[in-house]
C-alpha cells in the first residue's frame, strides 16, 4: 500500500515538474527564439519559432511581429525556389491567423486580413475569386484600419480581372473605384495634416526633433505611395469609365433606378468627372434634385449653367453647394472650382480666399498653393514700392510653389522648377547687396496680397 502511495506522489510531482519545465520552455525557447530573429539568423530561429507555435501560442506578441519579419524574408531568400516560396507565404498567413487568435486585442483585424490577401497575392495563392475575397474580408470586416497603398492596388486590380474574365459586373468596377479612391484621400488628408504643422515648423527656421522627423518622412512616404497607387488605380479604370461606356451603362437603368438616390448619385458623379455632354446627364441631375436636393444636385446644376455659358448663375450654385456641403473633399472640391471661376475673372484676392477654404478641407490639394503662387507672380509688377519689392514678390511666389510639391508629392518637380523659375526672377546676391534690404529683413506688400516675406541669405 506504502508503495503505491509512494508511485502515486511520485507521478504527481513529476507530472508538475514536466507542468513548470513546460513553463520554462516556453520563456526559454521565446528567449532563443527572439535573440537570433533580432540578428535575422532565420536559420536557428525557425525551429524555435515552430517549437513556440504549437506548443507556447499566446506566450508573447513578438513571437508573432518576428515571424512576420522572417517569413517575409525566407519568402525573398527563396526566389528560386517556388516551391518553398509558397511553403513560406502559408506560414507567414498561419502566422498573421495566429496572431489575430492569440491576440486580437494587440491587432488591427483590417490591417492584417489586408496583409493575409496581399500574401496571397503576392504569392499567387489560391484562384484571384479567393484572393479577391480575402481583400473583400478585410475591406468588410475593418476598412478604418485597411489602409495599405499596396493592397488597395492590388484588391482593385484583382477585381478589374474579375470583371474582364466576365465574373464581375461593370458596375462592380465603379462601385469599389469610388470607394477606394475616397479611401484614399482620406489617407491623404490624414497625412497631410500630420505633416502640415512639421513643415511650417521647418519654413520657420526651427528643428525637427528625431520623433518629428520620423513623422514627417514617414507622411512623405504614404503621400507618394497613396499617389503612385491613385495614379495606378484611375490608369486600370482607363476606357472603362468612358463616355462611351458609362452613358449606355446608366441609360439601360435610368427607368429602374430613377428614385433610388445612391445610384443617381454615382451616375452624376462619374458623368461629371468625366464630362460627358449627354441630355443623360440633365436627366440624372433632374431627378436627383427632385428625389433630394443636395450640394451635390447643386454642384451639377452649375456645371450645366457653365455649360450654358451662364457663368454668373454658375458661381451661385457653386456657392449654394459649398455651403450645403457637408464632406471635406467634395468641400474642397467645389471651393477650388469657385477659385478657379474668380482666378480666371482675375478676382485674385477672392480666388485666393477659396483656395484657402479648399486647403482648410484638403491640405493635400497642393494645386491650390501653386495657382496662389501664379497670381503672386503675375502681379509682381503691381503689388511692390520700387523695382526691388516687385521683383520680390516672386520669393513670395516660391514659398507657394515649394510648398506645393511639399503636401503633394506628385507635383514635386513640376513645383520645383516653377519655384526656381520665381527665384531666378527674383532679386539676387548682387542686388539685395546694392538695396535698402538686408538677409533677414522683411517685405512687406500692401496691395491686395497683403503678406510679407523675409530677404533670404543667398
Amino acid at each position: 500500500m506504502k508503495i503505491k502511495l509512494l508511485a502515486l506522489l511520485s507521478a504527481v510531482f513529476f507530472s508538475f515538474g514536466i507542468a513548470n519545465a513546460q513553463e520554462v520552455d516556453c520563456n526559454t525557447t521565446l528567449s532563443l527564439f527572439s535573440q537570433s530573429a533580432k540578428i535575422k539568423d532565420y536559420k536557428s530561429a525557425l525551429p524555435h519559432y515552430k517549437t513556440l507555435a504549437d506548443n507556447c501560442p499566446k506566450v508573447n506578441l513578438a513571437l508573432y511581429q518576428y515571424g512576420e519579419r522572417m517569413f517575409k524574408q525566407l519568402i525573398t531568400d527563396a526566389k528560386n525556389d517556388a516551391a518553398k516560396q509558397k511553403e513560406y507565404a502559408q506560414a507567414l498567413i498561419r502566422n498573421y491567423e495566429l496572431r489575430l487568435e492569440n491576440f486580437p486585442q494587440n491587432t488591427k483585424k483590417g490591417e492584417v486580413y489586408a496583409d493575409i490577401a496581399q500574401v496571397k497575392f503576392d504569392n499567387k495563392l489560391g484562384s484571384k475569386e479567393e484572393q479577391y475575397e480575402a481583400f473583400d474580408k478585410a475591406w468588410t470586416v475593418d476598412r478604418e484600419s485597411f489602409n495599405s497603398p499596396k493592397a488597395l492596388y492590388a484588391y482593385f486590380n484583382v477585381l478589374v480581372d474579375l470583371q474582364e474574365e466576365g465574373k464581375k459586373d461593370l458596375q462592380d468596377v465603379f462601385t469599389k473605384y469610388d470607394e477606394l479612391i475616397q479611401k484614399i484621400e482620406r489617407q491623404e488628408i490624414i497625412r497631410a495634416e500630420e505633416a502640415e504643422p512639421l513643415i511650417a515648423k521647418q519654413e520657420a527656421g526651427e528643428e525637427l526633433n528625431s520623433k518629428e522627423q520620423r513623422v514627417l518622412s514617414n507622411s512623405e512616404i504614404y503621400l507618394t505611395n497613396f499617389m503612385k497607387i491613385k495614379g495606378a488605380i484611375n490608369g486600370m479604370l482607363g476606357e472603362k469609365a468612358d463616355c462611351t461606356n458609362l452613358i449606355p451603362l446608366y441609360k439601360k437603368d435610368f427607368e429602374a433606378k430613377k428614385t433610388d438616390t445612391e445610384w443617381l448619385k454615382r451616375a452624376a458623379r462619374r458623368l461629371s468627372a468625366k464630362e460627358c455632354d449627354d441630355p443623360l446627364f440633365f436627366q440624372l441631375v433632374e431627378a436627383l434634385h427632385e428625389a433630394e436636393p443636395s450640394a451635390k444636385t447643386a454642384y451639377y446644376l452649375g456645371q450645366l449653367a457653365d455649360k450654358d455659358g451662364k457663368s454668373a448663375k454658375a458661381l451661385e450654385y457653386y456657392n449654394q453647394s459649398a455651403e450645403l456641403e457637408e464632406e471635406p473633399l467634395a468641400k474642397a472640391k467645389v471651393y477650388y472650382t469657385i477659385a478657379n471661376k474668380y482666378k480666371t475673372k482675375g478676382s485674385f484676392s477672392q480666388a485666393r480666399s477659396f483656395y484657402r477654404k479648399a486647403l482648410k478641407f484638403q491640405p493635400s490639394l497642393g494645386v491650390a498653393y501653386l495657382k496662389i503662387a501664379q497670381m503672386y507672380a503675375s502681379s509682381a509688377n503691381s503689388c511692390g514700392d520700387d523695382a526691388f519689392t516687385k521683383r520680390a514678390v516672386y520669393w513670395l511666389a516660391a514659398d507657394y510653389a515649394d510648398r506645393a510639391g511639399k503636401v503633394d508629392p506628385s507635383l514635386k518637380s513640376n513645383a520645383s522648377q516653377t519655384a526656381a523659375s520665381y527665384r531666378g526672377t527674383a532679386p539676387q546676391k548682387q542686388d539685395i547687396f546694392t538695396s535698402d534690404y538686408k538677409t533677414g529683413s522683411t517685405i512687406s506688400f500692401g496691395c491686395w496680397i497683403g503678406e510679407s516675406v523675409r530677404v533670404p541669405a543667398l
